[in-house]
């Protein structure tokens, strides 16, 4: 079983549902990272969303294009990610790691080169916003080769059938963007989240997460009532761009902020 399915059999068995923070790799400065993901576990957090720092991340508003300016600043690029992924491996070789970006990095070093890349790393799944499905058979087959999950975006506009053709390619679990639009964008509705998900679990076993447009406690945790995961990115990455200057203290602020949610959706 891989370690994000095993995260998810876990949860299900306490009746709890996954947190999911987003960073950017490398944001605001690259030794920072590991540690925030350690405070980010031992704060709640079930698996961890790791962004591949882009020039033009154009599904990202502008809390999280800034981010990747940051780490590009110090010219964090993919095999740095999967570094920062090893060290992290040394002290915890359970909670899942998500690889979140786009596909030229992936494209620059190939398909197999890095499938074979982000497993010896310990990456579990990966995330290319870019990719369509339809295209992305060779992908796909080199990472299931290499034992990682592809996780693929669901949107509101995303029709019935191609609901059932994505989820078919999709492992660990599928994401269902929340809001048409740019992450941190708008406020979510969750009555339409929830007819959505509904549709969604009628073509698939997967567990679902919902991410854009979850801000806070509140909002954490009406998602958590109706979805398997809460995945938050921009709320937590303003956090960084708020210390920018002072870095030591965002694995302590990361950790605030996750446990606030922790708390939310557990409540």
């Amino acid at each position: 079983m891989s370690r994000i399915a095993a995260q998810f059999a876990k949860l299900k068995a306490q009746q709890r549902k996954a947190l999911i923070p987003f960073i950017t790799a490398g944001d605001p400065e690259p030794g920072i990272t590991v540690p925030t993901m350690h405070a980010m576990v031992e704060a709640g957090a079930s698996i961890l969303e790791l962004g591949v720092p882009f020039s033009d991340p154009m599904a990202d508003g502008p809390v999280i294009q800034l981010a990747s300016e940051r780490a590009l600043k110090h010219h964090v690029g993919l095999r740095d990610v999967l570094a920062m992924v090893r060290q992290f491996r040394h002290q915890d070789d359970t909670t899942p790691v998500v690889l979140m970006g786009y596909l030229n990095p992936i494209e620059v070093m190939g398909y197999e080169a890095f499938a074979a890349a982000a497993a010896e790393a310990g990456v579990d799944g990966v995330l290319t916003v870019d990719m369509p499905p339809e295209e992305s058979a060779v992908l796909v087959e080199a990472l299931r080769k290499h034992e990682l999950d592809p996780i693929f975006l669901l949107a509101p506009t995303t029709g019935e059938a191609r609901i059932k053709r994505i989820c078919d390619q999709a492992s660990g679990f599928v994401y269902y963007v929340s809001v048409k639009g740019i992450t941190g964008s708008a406020a979510l509705d969750a009555d339409e989240v929830a007819a959505r998900l509904d549709l969604i679990r009628s073509k698939t076993a997967l567990p679902v997460g919902v991410g854009f447009g979850i801000k806070d406690g509140p909002s954490a945790a009406r998602i958590a009532q109706m979805a398997d995961a809460v995945i938050v990115g921009s709320a937590l990455v303003k956090r960084f761009e708020a210390l920018a200057q002072e870095s030591d203290k965002i694995p302590v602020q990361a950790a605030a902020f996750i446990s606030e949610l922790r708390t939310a959706m557990d409540g």
